[in-house]
């Protein structure tokens, strides 16, 4: 491996799934001006997504839409008056 190409700036950060509030800790050296307290009573830096492992269809075995930002109604009003209906 290259030496000094790597981050030396790895902390313990919170990670929350913001679809069903699932939260889990892990090491990196993402940035983010957020926190949260997490179980042991420490202050952690926190990182939202939008889905995880938790939400995700591959991972549960549900085909479940997480919409969260309404993505999925602005796409179709964008387009419309291009769908025809089922082929």
């Amino acid at each position: 491996m290259k030496k000094d190409i790597h981050p030396e700036s790895y902390r313990m950060v919170v990670f929350k799934d913001t679809s069903n509030d699932f939260s889990f800790m892990c090491k990196s050296c993402a940035e983010t001006k957020d926190t949260v307290q997490w179980e042991d009573g420490n202050e952690y830096p926190l990182i939202k997504l939008e889905i995880s492992y938790k939400s995700h269809p591959f991972y549960t075995g549900k085909m479940k839409l997480v919409d969260t930002a309404g993505r999925v109604d602005k796409f179709k009003t964008r387009y419309k008056g291009f769908y025809k209906g089922d082929k």
